[in-house]
């Protein structure tokens, strides 16, 4: 059985709790064991923190990637900042001795040390390499009948020299695993265009937040889209929240949620009540 270390991040189970429920309940019908990363703080969010201190940011980071490494475990996270946060940090560091020294040095002060060998890892990229599409196909009891717009995000697949994911601009890991619970990933443009609520811009710039939102879900809505599927609670709280605003109303699943309702789950397990945009199984 495939174990990992769980980093919640914060969207997760302070806003959508649901997402965090749904990956617990899938991985597990999926045997994967997800154990608590006890006492881990934010990621922290790379858009704000690391754009005023490197050093506090590879610190903070450090410190969550310690604490999976004390656990002999990786890291799998259910969010793209988190991901990009922890796998960007978690690359500086282990490719870098002198850095790891300086932020071992910061660590140290609170009795904490960060060897570099911790890897982290995306809840979409396990299904899709360690679980595998074939299999996931086969855990599937209510094939589902969704015509869907896959969102990727911002952090998933970039730095791709890095993380060697998928092609960046021509992306396909996201829509097969929606196709493998009978759902169809409907064509777009511009599909891997920001959400709009990263790098702080929905908190700085909100305006400008919601007219890049308001374009992705007019090209959803153009290319014949009825829900929108994503891996990143940031993405699903800036569509979820702002398509009342916008005079949209297409369903936001998270990925895990997704897969929850084609294996039989229900809304309460899923915690699809949560939403702003309601959901109908």
């Amino acid at each position: 059985m495939a174990k990992y270390a769980f980093f919640l991040g914060c969207i997760a189970p302070l806003r959508y709790p649901g997402i965090e429920k749904s990956t617990r309940v899938v991985c597990e019908h999926l045997g994967i064991e997800l154990v608590d990363l006890t006492d881990a703080s934010c990621c922290p969010a790379p858009g704000v923190i690391r754009a005023f201190s490197r050093k506090a940011w590879l610190a903070a980071a450090a410190r969550n990637l310690a604490l999976a490494e004390k656990m002999k475990l990786d890291i799998v996270t259910i969010c793209n900042g988190c991901f990009g946060s922890l796998f960007d940090a978690a690359h500086e560091l282990n490719h870098n001795p002198e850095l790891l020294a300086e932020v071992n040095a910061i660590l140290a002060e609170i009795g904490m040390e960060y060897k570099g060998t911790t890897k982290v890892r995306h809840f979409a990229e396990v299904l899709y390499n360690e679980v595998g599409v074939e299999k996931l196909k086969e855990s599937i009891k209510k094939p589902l009948d969704y015509k869907v717009a896959t969102f990727y995000g911002c952090h998933f697949l970039k730095p791709s020299k890095y993380k060697a994911i998928d092609d960046p601009e021509d992306a396909h890991i996201l829509d097969d695993l929606v196709e493998a619970t009978g759902a169809q990933s409907m064509p777009r443009r511009q599909k891997m265009m920001c959400c709009g609520a990263g790098g702080g811009v929905r908190s700085a710039l909100g305006d400008v937040a919601m007219k890049l939102t308001k374009q992705n879900l007019d090209n959803m809505v153009e290319g014949g889209a009825e829900y929108i599927v994503d891996i990143c609670p940031f993405c699903h709280l800036q569509f979820d929240t702002g398509e009342g605003e916008l005079g949209f109303s297409l369903p936001v699943l998270h990925l895990s949620q997704l897969y929850g309702i084609a294996m039989g789950m229900d809304a309460k397990e899923l915690g699809l009540e949560a939403h702003k945009v309601p959901v109908t199984l």
